[in-house]
């Protein structure tokens, strides 16, 4: 039996809307009531008062909204802020994409325009991400000026805040993304953290969009529900995999080899491969079996026609209780209803020369030993010759550089990836000054890449190869270790032209060398390093 409805009652002011309405259309059907001055007066100050009281509660009803929706973006002490500056509207849009992603994942966030963002607030918040729209050449936004006027022409002590900031620009004017990377200075040179390099936005540019929600999920060690803006794949075949580091302490790392289905690919050294996963083929079956479908069921998604088995592959799998209702749902109709899985992002470490894109990539695992989405796709659950989507993103800040300048590579781990591809680029062209200082578990077990990087040392592509394992024995040494023993070198180098490039893990790592770098440059010279190009660093 079926509950009654609950009865809604009418607000107040919706009340006094209605008595104002009934109250006209009487006297328009009544003239008579109106025919002496003295009733006509006292029927006007009654739909007045009776006016004026609906306008009051309808401003009271909208201010106590809007404080409400503030405290509710305020969060508690210690929120993440998410400031926009915006001149038409879409970085106020991805501000609040930002915010959501960021609840979404269980994080206390405030929203604000970087208007509202005082000195008071900024001494007293852990970490800001900034997204910043740039105007005409270089200008920031009219909704930032106050924080240029007041905040970035001084110095505020910050060296206990982390930062992001996505710039949004057109490319064709001459200062891209200028008021984001001006306020990216500011913040270096106040000692404030940056927690990745400037992403920057061409033109809505949906690849660093995804980027950007790549960063949200490494820092809140959740991935996105869902991409903003869903990759064009193109098919790849999984051709090889190899595992580096069999015995090592630390989780699997494989050589992951793709070749093209569909023609050639071009790219560079620091691009990345963003993976389009799928579920494990046996959760699939489960899913099939618990919806009483049959996977080789037609249905049409994205205009085009695929088997139920091959959607859900590639589909967020519904909720362990949603499964009933979803039974009754006819076979398109339950397509409709799923959302594609989050793309995964991999360094890629190879060339357009070989042939082949090539990866690094550690099988990761959620705590009840299910492995990771996009690395247990591409590690386990995929058979060899398996059709693989895959989309090449542009990754401008992290090429190349083209000139023969000295080169100091330091990473760790996987981060190893795009450092391979810079060395290959380096080697081609010719360009032997590079300095290589890198970090793992053990050096019996997680030398990836060994032989390659011995034969690039002895033929002199390599200068030096400077190696740090944390689980040897002994007192730990990682790779920061490295940088702050080879002080005196680094500084040679550096005062010779060298760029430095860092590539592997946000946490732990990147913190860890920056902070290294500092100690033995100074924060002047690291500053100078960030403002010219000559420190770039791909982490995630």
């Amino acid at each position: 039996m079926n509950a009654a409805p609950p009865v809604r009652l009418l607000s107040l002011p919706r009340l006094l809307l209605i008595l104002v309405l009934i109250l006209s259309v009487t006297l328009l059907a009544q003239p008579q009531w109106l025919a002496t001055p003295h009733a006509r007066n006292a029927v006007a100050g009654l739909i007045t008062l009776l006016w004026l009281a609906f306008a009051g509660m309808t401003w009271l009803r909208h201010r106590h909204a809007q404080r409400a929706l503030e405290a509710s973006m305020q969060g508690t002490a210690g929120a993440t802020i998410v400031a926009y500056a915006s001149q038409t509207g879409q970085a106020e849009r991805y501000a609040e994409q930002t915010a959501e992603a960021l609840r979404t994942a269980g994080t206390s966030v405030r929203l604000l325009p970087l208007t509202r963002l005082d000195a008071a607030t900024l001494a007293q918040t852990p970490r800001v991400l900034f997204i910043a729209s740039t105007t005409g050449e270089g200008d920031a936004p009219d909704n930032a000026s106050s924080f240029v006027r007041t905040l970035m022409t001084g110095s505020l002590p910050l060296s206990h805040l982390e930062y992001g900031v996505l710039a949004l620009g057109d490319r064709s004017y001459s200062e891209f993304c200028g008021f984001g990377h001006a306020l990216d200075r500011w913040l270096r040179h106040q000692q404030a953290q940056p927690l990745f390099d400037v992403i920057e936005v061409d033109n809505n540019d949906a690849g660093a969009l995804r980027h950007w929600q790549h960063q949200l999920g490494v820092l809140t060690g959740q991935a996105p529900a869902q991409d903003w803006n869903t990759p064009r794949y193109a098919r790849w075949q999984l051709a090889e995999r190899t595992l580096l580091n069999a015995g090592s302490p630390g989780a699997p790392a494989f050589h992951i080899v793709l070749k093209p289905l569909d023609g050639t690919f071009d790219w560079q050294a620091g691009d990345i491969a963003e993976i389009g996963p799928c579920n494990a083929p046996q959760a699939v079956a489960e899913a099939l079996l618990a919806l009483g479908s049959d996977g080789d069921t037609l249905v049409t998604a994205d205009d085009q026609k695929l088997c139920l088995a091959d959607l859900l592959a590639r589909c967020q799998l519904p909720a362990a209780d949603a499964y009933t209702a979803l039974r009754a749902l006819p076979a398109q109709a339950l397509a409709e209803q799923l959302t594609l899985l989050p793309h995964r992002e991999y360094s890629i470490a190879s060339l357009p020369a070989d042939g082949q894109v090539e990866l690094l990539v550690r099988r990761m695992a959620y705590p009840d030993g299910t492995p990771g989405l996009g690395s247990g796709w591409l590690t386990q659950h995929a058979a060899r010759g398996s059709e693989i989507a895959l989309r090449i993103r542009t990754n401008r800040n992290f090429h190349t550089p083209p000139d023969d300048r000295p080169l100091i590579l330091i990473g760790n781990g996987t981060g190893l990836a795009g450092l391979r591809a810079h060395l290959k680029a380096r080697a081609a062209a010719g360009h032997h000054r590079n300095w290589l200082l890198f970090g793992e578990r053990t050096a019996a077990h997680d030398r990836f890449f060994a032989a390659e990087l011995q034969a690039w040392q002895a033929q002199g592509v390599l200068q030096r190869i400077d190696l740090a394992f944390s689980r040897d024995a002994g007192s730990p040494r990682y790779v920061q270790d490295c940088v702050r023993a080879a002080a005196t070198d680094l500084r040679t180098w550096v005062e010779a032209g060298a760029a430095i490039y860092v590539c592997g893990s946000l946490q732990g790592m990147a913190g860890g060398v920056d902070h290294a770098l500092h100690d033995v440059l100074g924060a002047a010279t690291v500053e100078m390093l960030a403002d010219t190009g000559r420190y770039r660093r791909d982490v995630y």
